[in-house]
């Protein structure tokens, strides 16, 4: 994602490219029963779809049921959180300062948030507001995303805060990793320009003008509306995934500090309007604007190429030639034709989004469960349907890759589980009890109990439970909250017999990456902590 320079057109380009195109037959023949079909072949509660074409809403539905256990149907009105694919609401949200004059994409952080910090302070200088969204900045993948997963109350001025404690990975520019806390220092960025919290801003400057009458960007707004989907995720087997469907703690997700990475709630009719204004480069149905035609090209103007991953068994095809990251978006093309798109996840909750510029076609897919088949399955049989190629049965297609994916890494986890050494502890279980600190994350309390050990990570709250010895001065949690991926954290012993340090990292291969244990690095406290 490397000509990247997408083909974007004004909005009296748009009306006028989408006056000449032929009528297209979407959603595609008997499109409502299949989507139930694979809704229900995934076990998965409920499904909202949006398509828009040529500017018209030809469909925002809802399938299925909003909580398991319920009879509450989903419709059109329905929230879900979209997780991800609300990086292009932030970045909406910083457009609409440019055009305003009060910001530039190239201008530096610290001009207009003087105490930002990296961990570099060449870095700290250099750091552009377009930076912030495009994930070229150094950092490792998903790092200080425990700050906030799977839940925290830290602000989000001190989670900026504590950015400059995170170590790059790579240099400056150098390459692309994905990572979620820059987006939350866009928010910061919002607050210090405009006044306004990054929450009120996105209601009154984003979410308002572009008429999405359900969306949500505050807890007050998303768990008081009663129609709202809930979150499902298959957890308690060898690895998440291979359970049977579980409803997930309503309130067991990102913390606030972090919402402007994904924290917002949609429902299918207010995603139909954001991508018939997305279509439109900015003006809504009515003939107002959201952003301005500029600001619309610069957000899908690709900036940080991307690695393509070899291709995978049974999806060979949906391989891209190239790949870059925009501006919340990933663009890129499929068979030629070039999307520009973004996946979601929360734990309970996943989205997509795509729009196909050359054919003024948009959809999005939101779904309230982590299984794979109704967002990906769907999103690349609407691809072929919308590109006239032919079809394939890309949810199946999917499943058994997620198939194969789970019993792989579940193999390595029960293989780990029945061969580990039975040497240690090199300590009596009460020496390894302490408070230690990590610079960035901060406090890990481990306390004796019993003839045992438990373990707080206290920056996170709720994440506890027990220390169970594996193999010399290796431990596993067992958290009283199983879906929270389970770590080993390691013991290092120095000459006098104290413990001189802890790292940790997941015990499944498959964890998620905002699970980034293997980034802590934490010594004994002092006496002052």
């Amino acid at each position: 994602m490397f000509d990247l320079r997408p083909v974007l057109l004004s909005a009296v380009a748009v009306a006028t490219c989408a006056a000449s195109l032929p009528a297209l037959a979407a959603p595609p023949a008997n499109f409502d029963s299949h989507v139930e079909e694979v809704r229900k072949e995934a076990g998965t509660p409920g499904v909202a779809i949006a398509i828009v074409e040529n500017g018209e809403v030809t469909l925002a539905k809802g399938y299925g049921i909003r909580k398991i256990g319920t009879d509450a149907r989903v419709d059109a009105d329905t929230i879900f959180m979209i997780g991800s694919t609300g990086k292009a609401f932030t970045s909406a949200a910083l457009a609409t300062l440019v055009d305003a004059g009060k910001i530039g994409w190239d201008d530096p952080v610290i001009d207009h948030m003087p105490w930002f910090q990296m961990y570099d302070s060449w870095v700290t200088r250099e750091m552009t507001v377009r930076d912030l969204l495009v994930h070229r900045s150094g950092l490792p993948l998903g790092a200080g995303d425990l700050l906030y997963v799977p839940r925290g109350d830290i602000s989000r001025e001190e989670l900026v805060r504590r950015l400059r404690y995170i170590k790059p990975d790579t240099s400056f520019r150098s390459g692309y990793a994905y990572d979620n806390i820059l987006y939350a220092v866009a928010g910061q960025l919002i607050e210090e320009v405009s006044g306004k919290s990054w929450e009120d801003y996105m209601h009154d400057h984003v979410f308002a003008p572009a008429g999405l009458k359900n969306g949500a960007a505050t807890d007050a707004a998303h768990f008081g509306n009663a129609n709202r989907a809930y979150p499902h995720g298959r957890v308690g087997g060898v690895v998440r995934g291979l359970a049977d469907q579980k409803l997930l703690d309503e309130r067991d997700q990102l913390g606030r500090a972090a919402a402007p990475a994904g924290m917002i709630a949609m429902s299918a009719n207010d995603m139909a309007r954001w991508l018939q204004i997305q279509l439109a480069n900015g003006a809504t149905p009515e003939g107002g604007r959201l952003f301005s035609d500029e600001a619309g090209r610069e957000m899908w103007k690709p900036v940080t190429p991307m690695p393509i991953a070899p291709p995978r068994k049974g999806l060979e095809s949906m391989t891209p030639t190239y790949q870059a990251y925009a501006l919340g978006w990933q663009v890129q093309d499929y068979h030629g034709t070039q999307i520009v798109w973004h996946a979601g996840g929360l734990f309970g909750f996943t989205s997509i989004v795509v729009l196909i510029p050359e054919k003024n076609v948009g959809f999005a897919i939101e779904v309230n469960a982590e299984d794979i088949e109704p967002r990906y399955g769907l999103m690349y049989e609407l691809l072929d349907h919308y590109l006239d190629r032919p079809a394939q049965d890309w949810p199946a297609k999917f499943g058994s890759y997620l198939d194969e994916r789970l019993a792989a890494a579940a193999a390595v986890v029960t293989a780990a589980r029945a061969e580990p050494v039975d040497i240690g502890p090199s300590l009596p279980v009460d020496r390894y009890a302490g408070t230690y600190v990590d610079p960035w994350y901060g406090k890990l309390v481990v306390s004796a109990a019993g003839k045992g050990l438990n373990v707080d990570f206290a920056t996170t709250p709720g994440m506890n439970g027990r220390l169970k010895h594996w193999q010399y001065d290796t431990f596993v949690t067992e958290f009283d909250d199983p879906s929270i991926e389970p770590a080993y954290l390691t013991f290092a012993i120095g000459a006098a017999g104290e413990v001189t340090g802890i790292t940790a990292k997941a015990v499944s291969p498959i964890a998620d990456f905002s699970f980034d244990y293997h980034h802590l690095d934490f010594v004994p406290a002092g006496k002052d902590q």
